[in-house]
């Protein structure tokens, strides 16, 4: 490793893509690192619905780490394909019928991997041990120059230089700024159908192991695979901000949901009571016009530093983030890892202001009068 990290322990809390791609670019620069995730193992957490790389951001960084062919192998072939509905259960879209056209030197192809296999990608590119499990990040406190680190099982850890890489509800991030995040206007309601073959076997059958998308009068349903065969879908509309704080448990949430979509298809209302776990998401985002002064041994990626509504760029801004973090130290230009995390900062909140702005605008759209027409001419190239 470069002088700026030589003789450094750097703690990187939060095992999801951000924190291990930054694992694995700090370790190919020679660097001491560790993860610390709440996980108590690799096993022990499904890891959701499938996420597709981008050629500009989450593709390039799978490739300058030198994990394209691992890639290769675990990508899902043919699940970044559309089929696009009304409430009525119009099909306006169906890309399943288009063959397979997927090359990856193509800017527009997106490849969809099941998250559990692209960590599994990104954990087998690191030293044995460097991710330590059952380390749920409680406190930390100043210790000289770095930070002692407090888990919730009672064990501590020593750093000189500490990334956040916890995602949207980040307890790093407050020792880093105190800004908090914004209302969206939009709330999912996001459900897990753990065994949809039998559950709900249309609904398995449209889905196809691609993306479901219904959208009508400003509300959607949109449904993708996960890892483990099981189904995540996500219920939108727009809500009062602090909205639904008064539902306990399924069966309530569930109520809503039948009465909310009344006037639906049958067919997608079956998701709803399929469900083996229901959660109301309110869409939050950091401000645009956030800034913090950096530090010399902390720092913050991803959601953590830029939550943002969903657009397709969170795992692949996080990943993004990594990268330029681990390039922004390893840079012989700066002379103290202060003016490199600066640097380093200004860039990423820059990059997320415009992608934040595009998300918010998206989701106007998204929960618009002309939200489907919208949606079509984009799947079809015909849109911005």
């Amino acid at each position: 490793m470069k002088h700026l990290l030589e003789n450094k322990k750097i703690a990187i809390i939060g095992g999801g893509p951000g924190g291990l791609t930054l694992a694995r670019f700090l370790q190919m620069e020679g660097a001491d690192v560790k993860v610390y995730e709440r996980d108590a193992s690799k096993a022990s957490r499904v890891q959701g619905a499938i996420v597709d790389l981008h050629f500009e951001s989450g593709l390039k960084v799978i490739e300058k780490a030198g994990l394209m062919e691992a890639f290769k192998v675990n990508y899902l072939q043919g699940a970044d394909k559309y089929r696009v509905f009304d409430k009525d259960g119009n099909m306006h879209l169906d890309e399943h019928d288009r063959e397979n056209n997927e090359h990856f030197g193509d800017e527009r192809f997106r490849p969809e991997i099941n998250r559990g296999s692209l960590r599994n990608i990104l954990l087998d590119a690191l030293h044995p041990d460097t991710v330590v499990w059952d380390r749920h990040f409680v406190s930390m406190v100043p210790d000289g120059d770095g930070w002692l680190i407090h888990f919730k099982n009672g064990t501590s850890a020593n750093a000189d230089l500490v990334v956040g890489c916890d995602g949207a509800r980040s307890k790093v991030r407050a020792y880093v700024t105190d800004i908090q995040p914004l209302y969206a206007g939009f709330t999912i309601i996001q459900g897990e159908i753990d065994h949809p073959a039998t559950a709900c076997p249309e609904i398995f059958k449209l889905v196809a192991n691609g993306n479901l998308i219904v959208l009508s009068d400003g509300k959607s349903i949109i449904a993708q695979p996960r890892g483990d065969g099981g189904l995540t879908f996500y219920a939108g509309g727009r809500y009062p901000e602090n909205w639904g704080k008064h539902f306990t448990g399924n069966e309530a949430i569930y109520n809503f949901l039948h009465t909310y979509y009344s006037g639906w298809n049958e067919q997608f209302l079956k998701f709803f009571k399929a469900t083996d776990q229901l959660v109301i998401r309110p869409l939050n985002y950091f401000p645009l016009d956030q800034d913090w002064k950096a530090r010399s041994n902390i720092t913050i990626i991803g959601d953590a530093a830029h939550l943002m509504p969903p657009s397709g760029e969170g795992v692949n801004t996080a990943m993004l983030d990594a990268m330029d973090l681990s390039e922004y130290l390893a840079n012989k230009e700066y002379s103290h890892i202060q003016s490199a995390i600066a640097a380093f900062e200004q860039h990423m909140r820059a990059r997320s202001r415009r992608l934040t702005q595009e998300a918010l605008e998206d989701n106007e759209v998204m929960y618009g009068e002309h939200a489907l027409e919208t949606l079509l001419k984009r799947l079809n190239g015909n849109g911005n």
